[in-house]
């Protein structure tokens, strides 16, 4: 596995090794020690498997309390992630990276504790997978909105195209008036 960090250096993409044939493919997608040894000591206590269709955008989401780490990755069909750092004490505190995860790159995203994070399917649909490391806390859920132009994240819309958005994203708070992390 290869491990690289983005423009914000907690974020890292992963790119595991794939041996193919003509038979198709293996790839380790989580291994404890090699993730250990690119200084990732993680505890996982949850999957979770979402399938969404084009142009669904799901985010920015965040729990101000219990908050989670998110090893994610695209096992059907094409994503552009997001992670945006919602920790006030950080030098990136606002700024974003942005990746295209998909099932032909085999690419993983690690998004740590402290960070909203988002997707957008860019492909007829996507199913995304996710390991958290805390539990999912409904009382404690926040979401930014997805185009606050503070954060200016560029989603890979075409012209004249808006995402679909459940209620509640669609209803987010804006980046100057959500909780954040000190």
């Amino acid at each position: 596995m290869e491990f690289v960090p983005t423009d914000i250096p907690e974020v890292v993409l992963i790119r595991p090794k794939v041996f193919g044939d003509a038979r198709g493919y293996f790839m380790e997608s989580w291994e404890e020690r090699k993730f250990a040894a690119a200084g990732l000591n993680l505890k996982f206590v949850q999957d979770n498997h979402s399938h969404s269709a084009r142009h669904i955008l799901r985010g920015l989401h965040y729990q101000i309390q219990q908050p989670q780490g998110k090893l994610v990755r695209v096992v059907t069909g094409t994503v552009y992630d997001v992670a945006v750092d919602i920790r006030r004490s950080s030098p990136t505190f606002g700024k974003w990276v942005g990746v295209v995860l998909s099932a032909e790159n085999h690419h993983m995203l690690w998004v740590p504790p402290g960070f909203a994070h988002g997707y957008l399917v860019l492909s007829d649909s996507a199913d995304f997978l996710y390991k958290v490391t805390d539990f999912w806390a409904p009382t404690h859920e926040r979401a930014i909105l997805w185009n606050d132009p503070q954060i200016g994240v560029k989603w890979p819309l075409p012209a004249g195209v808006e995402p679909v958005l459940s209620g509640k994203d669609a209803a987010a708070a804006a980046f100057r008036e959500a909780e954040v992390y000190s």
